[in-house]
């Protein structure tokens, strides 16, 4: 089995250029660690341990943490217990359609607006709180900003920061540092724990885009350690977290309800995204990887799934830069960004509540307004009786 493993995956035209072969990558004693793909391994037991630690992390830091911001979780309106649209909404679906609502309000004898306000207040009964929120916010802006920092530490001091053309110098046989090592393993460690628990994380608009986000990074990190794409895949992940923990920074201060620190934070978000994402990475790393790697070796298999790596990567970044140039264009004519573009995928849930509950409070107040109208106009109708009555008893006498 190991042998036909190595036949069929480990194929030197898969991974390496040709003319090179897995002899020539062999480092001699005190050259340094050339990287392997058994090193990959020990992120899978290093995801499980992230989650483990953001589970404490969040219960014993992120909690308290939440409550010195400020946090305060939305209150909702209670729902009434109705069996048949609990099962409904247990075993078919969370958002019906009009033929389900016309034959449930049959059923249960309410009328659709009933029904549908029911199935809105159920989906956000169901909706993560403002401090589950907070906890996510701050587990990714400490990693984010733990991970920018230590990734730009490590390469400041290299020749292929300031000149991409030496991420090719000698490939394949470039010896990657410990530090680098440790970089690349927990970036995939972390993404991998992001992965196994997108199920339970806060659903956003672009939930489909984030599923396919980690999946590509995680390829993206293990393809190019195997292939000793090492100094530009360092590239990749510092340029990814330059940006995400103000985003993360910006989320943490939009829950605890400061707005005054939202609206610059954005924009400084917004300033770094597009600069790193829609400038630096397509002109500096997918131009090297395209362009100048061809000065120092052949096209080959690990060449261009690498590069469609890349590309479905920008790909995002155009989609998500798009959003941000939605929310900015908000900026620019509201005075205030509107929203975030990338809210949770129930959303919609929370205005139509407010509106039930403005619709509730104004109906009140139009209410209070008419019952007075209604009790001066019975006051002025009394009045009118009484003036009337005497004005005919005074009459009397002269009629005698």
């Amino acid at each position: 089995m190991e042998a036909l493993f190595n036949e069929w995956l480990w194929k030197e035209e898969y991974w390496l250029p040709p003319g090179i072969g897995w002899r020539d990558t062999e480092m001699k004693e005190g050259e340094g660690r050339f990287p392997l793909p058994r090193d990959l391994l020990y992120s899978l037991p290093l995801a499980v341990a992230f989650i483990a630690l953001r589970y404490v992390f969040e219960r014993l830091f992120a909690d308290p943490l939440s409550r010195l911001f400020g946090v305060k979780d939305q209150v909702r309106l209670p729902v009434a217990p109705i069996p048949k649209l609990e099962t409904f909404y247990t075993q078919t679906s969370r958002q019906p359609s009009h033929s389900d609502v016309v034959g449930l309000g049959k059923q249960c004898d309410l009328s659709q607006r009933k029904i549908q306000t029911w199935f809105r207040h159920r989906r956000n009964q169901d909706r993560p709180s403002r401090t589950k929120k907070f906890w996510e916010a701050t587990w990714r802006f400490l990693f984010y900003l733990g991970s920018f920092i230590g990734g730009l530490a490590s390469l400041i001091n290299t020749s292929w920061f300031w000149d991409p053309s030496e991420c090719w110098r000698d490939y394949p046989k470039q010896p990657v540092a410990d530090a680098h090592y440790w970089y690349y393993i927990l970036e995939m460690s972390f993404y991998l724990s992001l992965l196994l628990c997108v199920s339970v994380d806060v659903k956003r608009k672009d939930f489909k885009e984030q599923v396919i986000h980690h999946i590509a990074t995680i390829f993206l990190i293990g393809f190019s350690y195997c292939a000793n794409f090492v100094r530009v895949g360092t590239l990749v992940m510092l340029l990814h977290d330059s940006s995400d923990f103000i985003l993360e920074s910006g989320k943490m201060f939009h829950y605890a309800g400061w707005s005054w620190l939202c609206d610059p934070m954005f924009i400084v978000f917004a300033l770094v995204f597009l600069l790193t994402r829609l400038v630096v990475f397509p002109c500096r790393v997918i131009h090297t990887t395209l362009v100048l790697s061809m000065d120092f070796f052949q096209p080959f298999f690990g060449y261009y799934f690498f590069n469609a790596l890349l590309l479905v990567l920008q790909a995002l970044h155009v989609f998500w830069a798009y959003l941000i140039l939605r929310m900015i264009w908000k900026f620019a004519f509201m005075g205030k960004v509107q929203g975030d573009e990338r809210s949770d995928e129930e959303s919609e849930v929370d205005d139509d509540e407010e509106e039930d509950q403005e619709e509730e409070n104004s109906w009140a107040q139009r209410k209070g307004t008419i019952n007075s109208k209604l009790a001066s106009l019975a006051d002025n109708c009394v009045l009118n009786n009484l003036t009337n009555q005497r004005s005919i008893s005074s009459r009397l006498p002269k009629a005698r």
